[in-house]
């Protein structure tokens, strides 16, 4: 099945056209600015080839316009006709506590997506925009959402309560609820296939490091802690996210400075972190070359990074009972050796010992021979998992 996957933002789609058999990414790209002028379309062929466009794109469904319109031209396509789309695979980030896994999109589920967007109001609009305008430029084509959050709810109630009034959480669902879901899932997965065990077997801490950062305890297969939470501001320090801070510190800001609800939101997701700490750039690759500069709040921006990772593998070990492996991935976690050094610092007591030449060498097994926890690097790939399930739910109705 050849499964074109979406992933819309605000003023972006990502999409990859992916043969679910050969798990291979026919074509992959990205539109960008779109509602503003000087829109562009970056577009490349799995054999090298690849085109920039601009042009003036105004809508979500344009956008999809000018990427079924690549897909088909004859010197920069991979299909023949529309038809050959065998299924649309959505990301959607938000499916509340309604969706615990992958679903076939119906008019139904738009509504509980449209119920939800207060829960994920600036990714959900978006989401349901891409699943809207494929409705009408592909009316016959099946679609499927796959949910950062639906790998997360296998949590217990000890996990994704807050200590705030229950009747909070009944009224409006505040809870943890957890994102980048799916490339917990598929790095899990792969780790186990590399350990050579079934996922039902093993524990495992999965760190998502990139501009946002997330780390989850995958026990014997299920989410039971993850650090973002009812937002993805919670836990790690990212790019530009403060992650985990004691809410006191933000109405104190907020009396100080006078700031409103939406200026405190935009100190804390677009101000903070890296970015916020060091003053210098919320990229870790810049971080680490004013470090070695002898910028001291880079370093300690860099320092407080790797320490609250470090931190959660221990904590999520004690949360597990337990730890057979550590997977780092995301930009960050696939490309910094110096963050997974850093991170595996002095955690030879959990049986974390790393090889730190196969950590320099970028190599997918980074432990040594000898070391009771395996460390892996292993690259994401979302687009895939949601390719996957979405040949899953189609060939499940198709022979239902």
């Amino acid at each position: 099945m050849k499964v074109l996957v979406l992933n819309c933002g605000s003023s972006s789609i990502k999409y990859q056209f992916i043969d679910t058999v050969q798990e291979l990414a026919l074509a992959k790209g990205m539109v960008e600015r779109i509602g503003m002028s000087g829109a562009v379309l970056s577009h490349s062929r799995y054999d090298g080839d690849s085109i920039r466009i601009v042009a003036e794109i105004l809508d979500h469904t344009m956008a999809i316009e000018y990427v079924l319109a690549v897909m088909l031209s004859k010197n920069h396509g991979v299909i023949e006709s529309k038809d050959d789309i065998d299924a649309i695979g959505h990301r959607v980030v938000h499916g509340g506590e309604t969706f615990s896994g992958s679903v076939f999109i119906t008019d139904e589920v738009i509504k509980t997506l449209q119920d939800n967007v207060e829960l994920a109001p600036l990714h959900n609009p978006p989401n349901i925009k891409g699943i809207q305008a494929v409705t009408r430029l592909l009316p016959e084509t099946p679609q499927c959402g796959v949910f950062d959050t639906s790998f997360h709810l296998t949590m217990p109630a000890q996990s994704y309560l807050y200590g705030i009034p229950y009747e909070l959480y009944k009224r409006y669902k505040i809870r943890k609820y957890g994102f980048h879901g799916t490339s917990h899932r598929f790095v899990s997965q792969k780790a186990a296939e590399a350990i050579g065990k079934p996922l039902s077997e093993l524990k495992i801490v999965t760190a998502h490091l990139g501009n946002g950062c997330s780390m989850a305890a995958v026990d014997r297969g299920n989410s039971i802690d993850t650090t973002m939470g009812f937002t993805p501001l919670e836990g790690l320090l990212m790019g530009t996210r403060s992650g985990d801070v004691d809410p006191s510190v933000i109405l104190y800001i907020m009396g100080k400075e006078g700031l409103s609800l939406s200026e405190a939101s935009t100190l804390l997701n677009k101000h903070s972190g890296l970015i916020g700490l060091s003053g210098e750039s919320s990229d870790m690759r810049e971080i680490i070359a004013a470090v070695n500069d002898g910028n001291k709040k880079a370093k300690n921006a860099f320092d407080i990074f790797n320490y609250r990772i470090r931190k959660y593998v221990g904590a999520y070990a004690a949360a597990m009972g337990g730890l057979d492996a550590l997977v780092f991935t995301g930009g960050i976690g696939e490309n910094s050796p110096e963050v997974r050094g850093e991170v595996c610092k002095d955690l030879e007591f959990l049986g974390i010992e790393i090889d730190q030449q196969r950590n320099a060498n970028k190599e997918n097994l980074i432990s040594t021979d000898g070391s009771r926890v395996k460390v892996f690097r292993i690259p994401t790939n979302e687009e895939l998992v949601i390719a996957l399930d979405t040949y899953e739910i189609v060939k499940s109705k198709q022979t239902a």
